[in-house]
């Protein structure tokens, strides 16, 4: 049986792309990626996407039936029921249901983490770091011993937090690096996702100056750090 054609509609500095990228890399899903300009959607691009973000995932089945598929998490839970490679969840029910509610708090760290990331004076920054604080301490109580959220086996989890880290990785500034101090497991974590193959590729070479470019125009506190 042939698989489905896939694309992924992407944007390069979207961390929620990031997560099907990853995961699609994770599994060896050979995809195209087509990259949209979000300050000028195309009308292509509205026509077929129910909220105008990214990332979508177009399928293409051996017939030329197409199907459009949004938001990231129904995207990799797609990919993981269809794909074969690695499993990316717990075979057991309610370990995989408690990793659900942990890419639940994925989401919830992103948020936290680009409103420091974008912050453009210090009140707001702090107040943000500390939001982000109490989410990375949460993360602390209940990592093991690594490399991986779940241990030796990357999952899901993984996916969905790699890009969250992936912004510190990229600035390394004494601010952002002192948010880690008091978290040596997460720490460790983000250095071990750092490294993973999937992350890596999952952004192009041209990440890290795109997104300083970014927090340049939003007149980011940090970016007079670098």
């Amino acid at each position: 049986m042939t698989m489905p054609t896939l694309t992924l509609i992407s944007h390069p500095l979207c961390p929620f792309v990031q997560r099907a990228a990853i995961v699609l890399l994770e599994k060896q899903v050979p995809f195209h990626r087509i990259n949209v300009d979000l300050g000028d959607k195309p009308a292509w691009f509205l026509a077929i996407s129910p909220t105008g973000k990214v990332p979508l995932l177009q399928v293409q089945d051996a017939y030329g039936a197409e199907e459009i598929l949004f938001e990231s998490v129904a995207i990799c839970e797609y990919l993981q029921e269809t794909r074969p490679g690695p499993g990316l969840y717990p075979d057991d029910p309610l370990m995989r249901a408690k990793h659900r509610a942990w890419i639940e708090s994925g989401s919830a760290t992103l948020e936290e983490a680009w409103g420091y990331l974008n912050a453009r004076d210090q009140a707001s920054a702090d107040l943000k770091a500390a939001s982000l604080k109490d989410k990375l301490a949460q993360l602390e109580k209940i990592l093991g011993s690594g490399p991986y959220f779940a241990g030796e086996a990357f999952g899901m989890v993984d996916a969905v937090f790699a890009p969250v880290f992936r912004y510190f990785d990229v600035l390394e500034t004494d601010s952002t690096e002192s948010l880690f101090t008091d978290f040596p497991g997460v720490n460790a974590w983000r250095k071990a996702l750092s490294a993973r193959a999937s992350v890596s590729a999952a952004v192009s070479a041209a990440y890290p100056a795109l997104f300083q470019a970014h927090l340049q125009r939003q007149q980011a506190l940090l970016m007079k750090e670098i």
